[in-house]
């Protein structure tokens, strides 16, 4: 994932992939995000709400359900940059015709 090598994850599962030290995380299977006045950003089509963390950024795809995480640590610059390459997946999630404002 954008040139990082993928890490072991605790516990492993089909759901969570890592990669990087510290560990870019994302998370299918995430319950489906309700409407909220967090940032809402388009990256390639798709729709992600945007949340600061105290070290990076937490990034859930919006309009699908289940929902796709991704937790950027703060070390990778601007968490959205790193969206484009979770694009086609978030595409195969069911949607649920939410879409930003």
């Amino acid at each position: 994932m954008s040139g990082h090598e993928r890490v072991a994850t605790a516990p492993e599962g089909s759901w969570v992939a890592a990669w990087g030290d510290p560990p870019i995380i994302a998370r299918c299977g995430i319950p489906a995000l309700e409407p909220t006045s967090l940032d809402c950003v388009g990256v390639d089509d798709v729709d992600w709400i945007v949340r600061e963390l105290s070290d990076g950024m937490a990034m859930s795809s919006y309009g699908t359900d289940p929902a796709l995480e991704v937790l950027v640590p703060d070390v990778y610059g601007p968490g959205p940059l790193l969206l484009p390459v979770f694009t086609d997946l978030v595409r195969a999630l069911p949607s649920n015709g939410r879409h930003c404002d």
